[in-house]
Protein backbone atom coordinates (compact mmCIF):
# COMPACT_ATOMS: atom_id res chain seq x y z
CA UNK A 1 0.00 0.00 0.00
CA UNK A 2 1.32 3.44 -0.95
CA UNK A 3 0.52 6.13 1.59
CA UNK A 4 -0.45 9.64 0.56
CA UNK A 5 2.76 11.63 0.27
CA UNK A 6 3.20 15.37 -0.21
CA UNK A 7 5.43 15.61 -3.28
CA UNK A 8 7.10 18.88 -2.24
CA UNK A 9 8.01 17.34 1.11
CA UNK A 10 9.31 14.17 -0.51
CA UNK A 11 11.41 16.08 -3.05
CA UNK A 12 12.79 18.34 -0.32
CA UNK A 13 13.78 15.36 1.81
CA UNK A 14 15.27 13.54 -1.17
CA UNK A 15 17.25 16.64 -2.11
CA UNK A 16 18.90 16.91 1.30
CA UNK A 17 18.98 13.18 2.04
CA UNK A 18 18.51 10.91 -1.01
CA UNK A 19 17.39 7.87 0.93
CA UNK A 20 16.24 4.58 -0.65
CA UNK A 21 12.62 3.52 -0.53
CA UNK A 22 12.97 1.10 2.41
CA UNK A 23 14.35 3.90 4.58
CA UNK A 24 11.64 6.32 3.47
CA UNK A 25 9.02 3.80 4.54
CA UNK A 26 10.34 4.12 8.09
CA UNK A 27 9.22 7.76 7.93
CA UNK A 28 5.78 6.88 6.54
CA UNK A 29 4.74 3.94 8.68
CA UNK A 30 3.26 3.36 11.20
CA UNK A 31 3.14 7.17 11.59
CA UNK A 32 3.70 9.56 8.66
CA UNK A 33 6.64 11.50 10.09
CA UNK A 34 7.31 13.15 6.73
CA UNK A 35 4.10 15.19 7.07
CA UNK A 36 5.60 17.05 10.06
CA UNK A 37 9.29 16.40 9.43
CA UNK A 38 10.50 19.86 10.51
CA UNK A 39 8.71 19.54 13.85
CA UNK A 40 10.25 16.19 14.83
CA UNK A 41 13.01 16.50 17.42
CA UNK A 42 16.31 15.52 15.86
CA UNK A 43 16.95 12.91 18.56
CA UNK A 44 13.77 11.10 17.51
CA UNK A 45 14.68 11.55 13.86
CA UNK A 46 18.11 10.06 14.50
CA UNK A 47 16.53 6.94 16.01
CA UNK A 48 14.10 6.44 13.13
CA UNK A 49 16.73 6.91 10.39
CA UNK A 50 19.52 5.24 12.40
CA UNK A 51 21.87 8.18 11.94
CA UNK A 52 23.76 10.35 14.43
CA UNK A 53 21.95 13.11 16.32
CA UNK A 54 24.30 15.66 14.75
CA UNK A 55 23.47 14.48 11.24
CA UNK A 56 19.76 14.42 12.06
CA UNK A 57 19.97 18.01 13.35
CA UNK A 58 21.73 19.16 10.14
CA UNK A 59 19.19 17.25 8.07
CA UNK A 60 16.28 18.92 9.82
CA UNK A 61 17.77 22.39 9.29
CA UNK A 62 18.48 21.79 5.61
CA UNK A 63 14.99 20.40 5.12
CA UNK A 64 13.44 23.60 6.50
CA UNK A 65 15.58 25.67 4.13
CA UNK A 66 14.82 23.65 1.00
CA UNK A 67 11.08 23.55 1.78
CA UNK A 68 10.96 27.26 0.88
CA UNK A 69 11.91 26.38 -2.72
CA UNK A 70 9.12 25.12 -5.04
CA UNK A 71 11.19 22.21 -6.30
CA UNK A 72 8.90 20.93 -9.05
CA UNK A 73 8.95 24.40 -10.64
CA UNK A 74 12.73 24.66 -10.24
CA UNK A 75 13.20 21.25 -11.84
CA UNK A 76 10.83 22.13 -14.68
CA UNK A 77 12.93 25.20 -15.51
CA UNK A 78 15.92 22.88 -15.85
CA UNK A 79 13.89 20.42 -17.98
CA UNK A 80 14.11 17.84 -15.19
CA UNK A 81 11.03 15.75 -14.45
CA UNK A 82 11.04 14.09 -11.00
CA UNK A 83 9.21 10.76 -10.80
CA UNK A 84 8.50 9.71 -7.19
CA UNK A 85 7.88 6.04 -6.43
CA UNK A 86 4.08 6.56 -6.45
CA UNK A 87 3.96 8.32 -9.84
CA UNK A 88 2.25 6.44 -12.73
CA UNK A 89 5.46 6.63 -14.78
CA UNK A 90 7.58 5.00 -12.08
CA UNK A 91 8.56 1.58 -13.53
CA UNK A 92 6.86 -1.14 -11.50
CA UNK A 93 9.75 -3.54 -12.16
CA UNK A 94 12.02 -1.37 -10.01
CA UNK A 95 10.02 -2.35 -6.93
CA UNK A 96 11.45 -5.85 -7.43
CA UNK A 97 15.12 -4.85 -7.16
CA UNK A 98 17.29 -4.56 -4.09
CA UNK A 99 16.91 -1.10 -2.54
CA UNK A 100 14.43 0.51 -4.98
CA UNK A 101 14.98 4.23 -5.64
CA UNK A 102 12.60 6.68 -3.99
CA UNK A 103 12.71 9.25 -6.80
CA UNK A 104 13.87 9.06 -10.40
CA UNK A 105 14.96 12.26 -12.13
CA UNK A 106 14.57 12.16 -15.91
CA UNK A 107 15.21 14.34 -18.93
CA UNK A 108 13.64 13.66 -22.29
CA UNK A 109 10.85 11.37 -23.45
CA UNK A 110 9.74 9.94 -20.13
CA UNK A 111 6.88 8.07 -21.85
CA UNK A 112 9.59 5.55 -22.82
CA UNK A 113 9.28 4.25 -19.26
CA UNK A 114 5.84 2.86 -20.11
CA UNK A 115 7.35 0.42 -22.63
CA UNK A 116 7.72 -2.90 -20.82
CA UNK A 117 9.92 -4.27 -23.63
CA UNK A 118 13.35 -3.12 -22.53
CA UNK A 119 16.72 -4.81 -23.13
CA UNK A 120 19.98 -3.74 -21.49
CA UNK A 121 23.11 -3.78 -23.65
CA UNK A 122 26.37 -3.33 -21.78
CA UNK A 123 30.04 -4.20 -22.11
CA UNK A 124 33.57 -3.04 -21.58
CA UNK A 125 34.54 0.63 -21.32
CA UNK A 126 37.51 -0.49 -23.44
CA UNK A 127 35.25 -2.12 -26.02
CA UNK A 128 36.83 -2.90 -29.35
CA UNK A 129 35.44 -2.80 -32.88
CA UNK A 130 34.19 -6.32 -32.15
CA UNK A 131 31.52 -4.86 -29.82
CA UNK A 132 30.47 -2.40 -32.53
CA UNK A 133 30.03 -5.22 -35.06
CA UNK A 134 28.08 -7.27 -32.53
CA UNK A 135 25.80 -4.35 -31.58
CA UNK A 136 25.09 -3.67 -35.26
CA UNK A 137 23.77 -7.24 -35.51
CA UNK A 138 21.91 -7.19 -32.19
CA UNK A 139 20.09 -3.85 -32.23
CA UNK A 140 18.07 -3.86 -35.52
CA UNK A 141 15.83 -6.85 -34.67
CA UNK A 142 15.19 -5.38 -31.21
CA UNK A 143 14.10 -2.07 -32.73
CA UNK A 144 11.86 -3.86 -35.22
CA UNK A 145 10.08 -5.49 -32.29
CA UNK A 146 9.75 -2.17 -30.40
CA UNK A 147 12.29 -2.91 -27.68
CA UNK A 148 13.90 0.03 -25.89
CA UNK A 149 17.67 -0.32 -25.40
CA UNK A 150 18.89 0.50 -21.88
CA UNK A 151 22.52 1.24 -21.01
CA UNK A 152 24.67 3.48 -18.82
CA UNK A 153 26.17 6.17 -21.13
CA UNK A 154 29.67 4.99 -20.17
CA UNK A 155 32.42 5.12 -22.76
CA UNK A 156 32.86 1.98 -24.83
CA UNK A 157 30.01 -0.49 -25.32
CA UNK A 158 27.37 1.69 -23.63
CA UNK A 159 28.07 4.55 -26.01
CA UNK A 160 28.03 2.18 -28.98
CA UNK A 161 24.65 0.76 -27.92
CA UNK A 162 23.04 4.20 -27.47
CA UNK A 163 24.43 5.54 -30.75
CA UNK A 164 23.51 2.46 -32.78
CA UNK A 165 19.96 2.55 -31.45
CA UNK A 166 19.57 6.24 -32.30
CA UNK A 167 21.16 5.84 -35.75
CA UNK A 168 18.78 2.97 -36.52
CA UNK A 169 15.71 4.94 -35.47
CA UNK A 170 15.07 3.20 -32.15
CA UNK A 171 14.57 4.31 -28.57
CA UNK A 172 17.14 4.20 -25.80
CA UNK A 173 17.42 5.04 -22.09
CA UNK A 174 20.66 6.00 -20.32
CA UNK A 175 20.88 5.47 -16.56
CA UNK A 176 23.42 7.84 -14.99
CA UNK A 177 25.53 7.54 -11.85
CA UNK A 178 25.28 11.23 -10.91
CA UNK A 179 22.96 14.24 -10.88
CA UNK A 180 22.12 16.33 -13.95
CA UNK A 181 24.45 19.19 -13.01
CA UNK A 182 27.28 16.91 -14.14
CA UNK A 183 28.04 14.64 -17.05
CA UNK A 184 30.35 11.66 -17.01
CA UNK A 185 32.17 10.95 -19.22
CA UNK A 186 32.48 14.46 -20.60
CA UNK A 187 33.13 13.23 -24.14
CA UNK A 188 29.51 12.05 -24.29
CA UNK A 189 28.11 15.55 -23.87
CA UNK A 190 26.76 15.77 -27.43
CA UNK A 191 25.20 12.31 -27.16
CA UNK A 192 23.66 13.18 -23.78
CA UNK A 193 22.24 16.45 -25.13
CA UNK A 194 20.67 14.57 -28.02
CA UNK A 195 19.23 11.95 -25.70
CA UNK A 196 17.85 14.56 -23.29
CA UNK A 197 15.69 15.83 -26.14
CA UNK A 198 14.72 12.78 -28.18
CA UNK A 199 15.46 9.78 -25.92
CA UNK A 200 15.69 9.55 -22.12
CA UNK A 201 18.29 10.24 -19.44
CA UNK A 202 17.57 8.90 -15.95
CA UNK A 203 19.22 9.10 -12.54
CA UNK A 204 18.26 8.43 -8.93
CA UNK A 205 20.57 11.23 -7.76
CA UNK A 206 19.49 14.86 -7.14
CA UNK A 207 21.04 17.34 -9.61
CA UNK A 208 23.90 18.53 -7.39
CA UNK A 209 25.36 15.05 -6.74
CA UNK A 210 28.73 14.49 -8.42
CA UNK A 211 29.79 11.23 -10.05
CA UNK A 212 31.36 9.00 -7.40
CA UNK A 213 32.96 5.60 -7.87
CA UNK A 214 30.39 3.83 -5.68
CA UNK A 215 27.44 5.38 -7.56
CA UNK A 216 28.02 3.27 -10.65
CA UNK A 217 27.52 -0.19 -9.13
CA UNK A 218 24.31 1.24 -7.62
CA UNK A 219 23.34 2.59 -11.04
CA UNK A 220 23.79 -0.88 -12.51
CA UNK A 221 20.98 -2.39 -10.42
CA UNK A 222 18.59 0.04 -12.15
CA UNK A 223 19.91 -0.83 -15.61
CA UNK A 224 19.28 -4.54 -15.02
CA UNK A 225 16.11 -3.86 -13.02
CA UNK A 226 14.45 -1.95 -15.85
CA UNK A 227 15.24 -4.63 -18.42
CA UNK A 228 13.74 -7.96 -19.33
CA UNK A 229 17.18 -9.29 -20.14
CA UNK A 230 20.82 -8.25 -20.30
CA UNK A 231 23.17 -8.44 -23.29
CA UNK A 232 26.95 -8.37 -22.76
CA UNK A 233 29.20 -7.74 -25.75
CA UNK A 234 32.70 -7.72 -24.23
CA UNK A 235 34.10 -7.82 -20.70
CA UNK A 236 37.47 -8.53 -19.15
CA UNK A 237 37.70 -11.01 -16.28
CA UNK A 238 37.79 -8.26 -13.64
CA UNK A 239 35.14 -5.93 -14.95
CA UNK A 240 32.36 -3.76 -13.58
CA UNK A 241 30.22 -5.26 -16.32
CA UNK A 242 30.27 -8.57 -14.46
CA UNK A 243 28.74 -6.84 -11.41
CA UNK A 244 25.74 -5.94 -13.56
CA UNK A 245 25.40 -9.51 -14.80
CA UNK A 246 25.41 -10.75 -11.21
CA UNK A 247 22.63 -8.27 -10.38
CA UNK A 248 20.62 -9.38 -13.40
CA UNK A 249 20.94 -13.05 -12.39
CA UNK A 250 19.90 -12.19 -8.83
CA UNK A 251 16.84 -10.47 -10.32
CA UNK A 252 16.03 -13.59 -12.34
CA UNK A 253 16.85 -12.02 -15.69
CA UNK A 254 18.26 -13.82 -18.72
CA UNK A 255 21.86 -12.93 -19.57
CA UNK A 256 22.81 -13.09 -23.26
CA UNK A 257 26.48 -13.01 -24.15
CA UNK A 258 28.41 -12.50 -27.38
CA UNK A 259 31.12 -15.20 -27.61
CA UNK A 260 34.58 -13.83 -28.31
CA UNK A 261 38.04 -14.97 -29.39
CA UNK A 262 39.62 -17.12 -26.68
CA UNK A 263 42.81 -15.02 -26.71
CA UNK A 264 41.09 -11.59 -26.52
CA UNK A 265 41.39 -9.80 -23.17
CA UNK A 266 37.99 -8.13 -23.57
CA UNK A 267 36.32 -11.50 -24.21
CA UNK A 268 37.73 -13.42 -21.26
CA UNK A 269 34.94 -12.24 -18.96
CA UNK A 270 32.17 -12.90 -21.48
CA UNK A 271 33.53 -16.36 -22.33
CA UNK A 272 33.62 -17.12 -18.60
CA UNK A 273 29.97 -16.13 -18.37
CA UNK A 274 29.19 -18.60 -21.15
CA UNK A 275 31.07 -21.31 -19.26
CA UNK A 276 28.89 -20.50 -16.23
CA UNK A 277 25.65 -20.88 -18.20
CA UNK A 278 24.86 -17.57 -19.92
CA UNK A 279 23.04 -17.78 -23.24
CA UNK A 280 25.29 -17.36 -26.33
CA UNK A 281 23.94 -15.16 -29.12
CA UNK A 282 25.28 -13.79 -32.38
CA UNK A 283 22.34 -11.55 -33.38
CA UNK A 284 19.22 -9.88 -32.04
CA UNK A 285 16.83 -12.45 -33.55
CA UNK A 286 18.13 -15.08 -31.12
CA UNK A 287 17.33 -12.81 -28.16
CA UNK A 288 13.77 -12.26 -29.36
CA UNK A 289 13.23 -15.97 -30.09
CA UNK A 290 14.45 -16.92 -26.61
CA UNK A 291 12.34 -14.30 -24.83
CA UNK A 292 9.27 -15.26 -26.90
CA UNK A 293 9.84 -18.93 -26.05
CA UNK A 294 10.07 -18.21 -22.31
CA UNK A 295 7.05 -15.89 -22.54
CA UNK A 296 4.94 -18.59 -24.21
CA UNK A 297 5.94 -21.12 -21.55
CA UNK A 298 4.74 -18.76 -18.85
Amino acid sequence: MILAVDTQRLLALHYVYPLPLQKLQQLLSPVNILSSFEDIHYDDLAKVLQISAQKAHQLSQRFRQIMTTPLEEAYARANIFPIPFYHPYFPAQLFEISSPPTVLYVKGQYSLLTNKKQIAIIGSRKATAYSKRAIDLIVPPLIQRDYTVVSGLARGADTMAHRATIDMGGHTIAVLGHGFNYLYPSENRILATQMAEHQLLMTEYPPYMKPEKWHFPMRNRIISGLSQALVVTEAALKSGTLITTELALEQGKDVFVVPGPIDATQSKGTNQLLFEGAIPIVNGHQIIETLDLFSNKN
